[in-house]
C-alpha cells in the first residue's frame, strides 16, 4: 500500500479526481483501511510511490504480479506514467520485464482467473500493443482479451475490474450488463458463481470488492444489496469508509492494494 502525503493533494484536478480530498480525512480513511487489512491477517507493506501524485494510492495499476515475479506496466493515463518505476524499488519480487513505447496496460484491466489464465480488458487505458506485450512476457500463460464498452468515454476510467472481481476460484462479484458475452460464458463454463451487482450500486463501486482468505471480502460501505448477496453466497463482508480514498478518485479496495504473494484464489 502507499499512504497519502500532503503534497499529493494538489494533483487532484490534473488527475481527474471528482473533488479535492481533505488530507486529514484522506489519511484517516487510509489508515483505517490498512487496519482492516491487518485485522484480516494481511501483512501490509508500505511503498513510497511517486511523490505529488494522488493516483499513487492506487498501487494495483502500475504492476502486474505473476507466478514468477512482477511486470512493470505502462498506464494508459498519461499522468500515471511515472508510477511503475517509482513502485519498482519497493517490490519484494523479481522484475520479469516492462511495457514500453506504445504498449499500454493498467492493472485494473487484469484479472487472474487461475494460475495460468489472465483476463485482460481492452479499454482506453489498455491497448492491443499492451495486451500483446503481456502475452509475450507470459509465454506459459493464456492471455485472453475482452473488448470493454465505451461507456462514459476516455475521460472516465472503465477497467475490467470495474465489472468483475473474483472472491475465490469459484466465486466472483460482477456487473453483468456491461460485461462482454464471451467473458460471461467463459466464467460460467469454468463453474464460477456470479454475484450480481444491482444497477443502483454500480456507480457506487459495488463490483469493486477485494477477496480475502477464508471466505472474506473487503468492500466500500454503502452498497447494501451487493453486501447481502455476497453474504448469501457465504462471504463475510468487511466494510470500510472510503468517501475520500475511494469515491473521489474512483479507486476501491482492489485498486488500493497490490497483493505480492501471488494467489488468484485469494485476491486475483
Amino acid at each position: 500500500m502507499r499512504p497519502p502525503a500532503p503534497e499529493d493533494v494538489g494533483s487532484w484536478e490534473r488527475l481527474g479526481w471528482r473533488a479535492a480530498p481533505d488530507f486529514d480525512a484522506l489519511a484517516r480513511e487510509h489508515e483505517a483501511f490498512r487496519a482492516k487489512l491487518a485485522g484480516a491477517g494481511a501483512t501490509v507493506l508500505e511503498a513510497r510511490g511517486e511523490p505529488g501524485n494522488l493516483d499513487s494510492l492506487y498501487v494495483y495499476d502500475p504492476v502486474l504480479v505473476t507466478p514468477d515475479g512482477a511486470i512493470l506496466l505502462q498506464p494508459g493515463k498519461s499522468g500515471r506514467r511515472g508510477e511503475p518505476s517509482a513502485l519498482a524499488d519497493d517490490l519484494p519480487l523479481p522484475i520479469l520485464g516492462r511495457l514500453d513505447g506504445d504498449e499500454f496496460a493498467e492493472g485494473g484491466d487484469t484479472v487472474w482467473l487461475d494460475d495460468e489464465t489472465l483476463l485482460v480488458g481492452h479499454t482506453y487505458r489498455t491497448n492491443a500493443a499492451g495486451i500483446e506485450a503481456l502475452g509475450r512476457l507470459l509465454p506459459s500463460c493464456q492471455v485472453l482479451a475482452f473488448h470493454l464498452p465505451h461507456f462514459h468515454g476516455r475521460g472516465e476510467v472503465l477497467h475490467l475490474r470495474s465489472l468483475l472481481n473474483p472472491i475465490g476460484r469459484d466465486l466472483a462479484v460482477v456487473y453483468r450488463p456491461l460485461m462482454p458475452v464471451p467473458l460471461v460464458e467463459l466464467l460460467e463454463s469454468r463453474g464460477v458463481r456470479l454475484v450480481d451487482v444491482p444497477d443502483e450500486e454500480f456507480e457506487t463501486m459495488g463490483p469493486n470488492v477485494l477477496g480475502l482468505p477464508d471466505g472474506r471480502a473487503l468492500a466500500i460501505a454503502g452498497n447494501p444489496v451487493t453486501k447481502r448477496r455476497l453474504e448469501e453466497a457465504g462471504v463475510e463482508v468487511i466494510e470500510y469508509e472510503g468517501d475520500e480514498i475511494s469515491r473521489k478518485g474512483d479507486g476501491g479496495p482492489t485498486c488500493l492494494t497490490l497483493p505480492v504473494d501471488f494467489g488468484p484464489a485469494r485476491s486475483s
